[in-house]
């Protein structure tokens, strides 16, 4: 969820500078490595979460706050750190996500922070979590540059750059694909990242673009772009945006007798694009880490627990959060304690060889996760591997 026009660069610097001001330095802790300290029995650590809670992306919010609370339940019940999680709803918006940092760095004192929600909400608070030598982990901040921004910036979040082009070489592939026709949020900084990952990977496909199309967060109204690309013929579509954008685009390319395959970025991956969107979704592609019937013992036995808890199948954000929850708990224990910073920073660095529900994983030396992409079809209502 990135890049900024230059306006809102400049805009995004006063506000964040003007956020430091009101943070003290909190303590960061000591400097030492990392060591596998036996930590003592009863400590709490207080891990703060800053979520889209409420508004039009609340489903994936929702989804990350149920997979954080499973995983707190588990690790609870095991560990001799326990873990407390004080959620802040950021509703989607980059100024209460900058409160919401505020509040848990310094009044919560928290030793992390899991989130938020969108890139456009981690590029306005990383810098004011790193700075202040918290660690800072998204679930699903998937723009280029998160982990840029600092050394206590962190994301198991598969990045766009690796999932979207292996959508687009699955669907060029399948589908002997020539023309193309992209659409994306133009106010949306995710969107606007997952736009131009979607240009590069077409081009490098061979590929023509005979259309770029824009649109914004919360429009409602798609019937002129998506005539002038039903004019135009293309072969696919792709689109970057939120599940709620993206459901109405599909929703209205059906209707206007667009039948070509649509291929998303990771605002595609919840199933509130088949809620919303109901059989005009059929046949959209979208990669992600996750993948619920694969046929692996894990993955098997989070999907069960989940759906007993909360009666749906996880999605994604879930699953990303859970293991995210788990990939924390891991460095925190590794640490030794319950509230150093620096020390939970660096061994979060050193997590290495995770075997989480979303697979195999681990950072790599600028805090991104290592790990593979499976291609997704909906098909039936449902998320199927495409084969």
């Amino acid at each position: 969820m990135k890049l900024f026009s230059e306006g809102h660069f400049l805009k995004g610097v006063a506000v964040i500078a003007l956020s430091g001001m009101l943070l003290s330095v909190a303590g960061c802790g000591k400097t030492s490595s990392p060591t596998a300290t036996e930590p003592a029995a009863n400590q709490e650590a207080k891990i703060g979460v800053i979520s889209f809670l409420s508004g039009g992306g609340a489903a994936y919010g929702e989804a990350i706050k149920q997979g954080l609370d499973m995983a707190k339940e588990e690790l609870n019940a095991k560990n001799k750190i326990k873990i407390n999680l004080l959620y802040e709803d950021s509703r989607g918006e980059k100024t209460d996500a900058i409160n919401a940092a505020n509040k848990l760095v310094n009044k919560d004192s928290v030793v992390g922070i899991i989130g938020p929600t969108l890139s456009g909400e981690m590029f306005a608070v990383g810098p004011i979590v790193n700075g202040a030598g918290v660690p800072i982990m998204g679930t699903s901040t998937t723009a280029e540059g998160i982990t840029d921004i600092g050394e206590f910036v962190f994301r198991n979040a598969l990045p766009e750059s690796v999932a979207i082009p292996s959508a687009v070489k699955k669907a060029v592939d399948k589908y002997k694909l020539k023309t193309v026709a992209l659409m994306y949020s133009n106010n949306n900084d995710f969107a606007v990242s997952g736009y131009k990952t979607f240009e590069k990977a077409v081009k490098d496909s061979g590929l023509q673009i005979v259309a770029t199309e824009t649109f914004a967060d919360k429009d409602t109204d798609f019937s002129a772009q998506l005539t002038k690309i039903a004019s135009l013929k293309p072969d696919a579509v792709m689109v970057s945006s939120l599940y709620q954008e993206a459901a109405l685009v599909l929703k209205k390319a059906r209707e206007l007798g667009i039948k070509v395959p649509f291929v998303g970025g990771n605002g595609f991956n919840s199933p509130q694009l088949m809620k919303i969107a109901g059989t005009a979704a059929e046949g959209a592609l979208v990669a992600s880490p996750w993948f619920p019937a694969k046929d692996d013992a894990n993955v098997k036995k989070f999907v069960e627990a989940y759906k007993a808890k909360y009666n749906k199948v996880p999605d994604q954000f879930a699953a990303q959060a859970y293991d995210a929850l788990y990939i924390m708990s891991a460095a925190l224990d590794k640490s030794g304690s319950a509230t150093d910073r620096k020390k939970l920073r660096d061994s979060l660095a050193g997590i290495k060889d995770f075997q989480g529900v979303t697979g195999k994983f681990a950072f790599d030396a600028q805090r991104n996760p290592v790990m593979e992409a499976t291609v997704l079809l909906v098909k039936d209502g449902q998320f199927t591997e495409f084969k």
